[in-house]
């Protein structure tokens, strides 16, 4: 086996640990609300968002994959090498957010990741700025969605139970979580893993290995059990952000912002859109939270988690831009 071929198999093996890492950075939008309601304990809550997030293999295509693959980067530029630097500029920045506690875009992180080593490789005439334009429209949109889907949802489910006792609520509330965190997780592995999709396969393609730019099954296979395990690793410090500092959250609350988020998440994935899953669930839970009253959210602390997004795409590619132009010395 040449050192080349070594080489693509470890930059497959490092796309396979940020996929590890978005799942762990990302697990406190799968279980926050299911853990901060206390329908599952921590414990449970990841098991049963692992288990979605693989399972959503199934159900959705690789629409997104392309996207990543090949719709915002000129796949003619690409080579291993600006993969390889684009993926450790978005490692960097999720275990810099990670160890913050602030629930950053993975997605984000891999857009601006691999925008900025492509630029440092081809300068911009690499992007593909049709490709761009929806998943930056996402950036604003998402989290608006997210709050008024979130925001209507409870208006409504306040509505139906107006009349009936909190206990029963309660009840049933619990109960329909499971069935809201289930497809809020599928959402999320539906998404995210289909963009560690398009990164391995544009390895291989860039990499001479496959002659046109198709999604192999067992890629498809190992992205959705990366971000599965990276799931069960949990991501506790983001937890307590996302489920108890942006608002109290009651069983209903949970299930709204839940359901609400899935919504949001089943439609950009069908429509091939990145979408980060981080934003929709952050604003479900603002939302949800507004509608028993503006001051039970702390917005403080959303507008710190805002803040956090901005800086994203521009930081991972600074990084992925530093480290391609460390590794083109070699």
């Amino acid at each position: 086996m040449d050192l080349y071929l070594l080489f693509l198999i470890f930059i497959i093996f490092v796309a396979l640990v940020f996929d590890f890492t978005n799942g762990m950075h990302d697990a406190a939008n799968s279980v926050a609300t299911i853990v901060s309601t206390k329908v599952l304990t921590p414990k449970q809550a990841v098991i049963w968002a692992a288990f979605f997030n693989f399972a959503a293999f199934l159900i959705f295509g690789t629409a997104v994959a392309n996207t990543i693959g090949k719709g915002m980067i000129d796949i003619n530029i690409v080579t291993p090498k600006v993969i390889f630097a684009g993926l450790i500029g978005t490692i960097c920045w999720n275990i810099i957010t990670w160890l913050l506690g602030l629930p950053t875009s993975s997605s984000h992180a891999l857009i601006g990741g691999y925008a900025g080593a492509a630029i440092a490789k081809g300068g911009f005439d690499a992007i593909i700025l049709g490709g761009w334009n929806k998943t930056l429209i996402f950036i604003v949109l998402a989290p608006a969605i997210g709050l008024l889907a979130g925001l209507i949802l409870k208006i409504i489910s306040s509505w139906i139970v107006v009349k009936k006792p909190p206990a029963q609520v309660n009840k049933w509330s619990r109960r329909l979580q499971f069935f809201s965190a289930a497809l809020y997780s599928l959402g999320h592995g539906g998404n995210d893993a289909q963009k560690t999709m398009g990164i391995i396969t544009g390895v291989l393609f860039t990499g001479g290995l496959i002659k046109e730019f198709a999604i192999p099954l067992w890629v498809v296979l190992s992205a959705h059990s990366a971000i599965a395990l990276g799931t069960l690793s949990g991501g506790w410090r983001i937890v307590k952000t996302m489920g108890q500092k942006i608002t109290k959250l009651r069983p209903i609350d949970g299930f709204c912002a839940e359901t609400a988020s899935a919504a949001s998440i089943f439609l950009a994935t069908h429509m091939g859109i990145p979408v980060s899953t981080t934003h929709v669930i952050t604003g479900a839970i603002s939302g949800v939270g507004s509608a028993n009253r503006i001051s039970a959210v702390r917005w403080g602390v959303t507008l710190r988690i805002v803040w956090a997004w901005f800086f994203t795409i521009p930081t991972a590619a600074i990084m992925a831009y530093l480290i391609y132009s460390i590794l083109k010395l070699f």
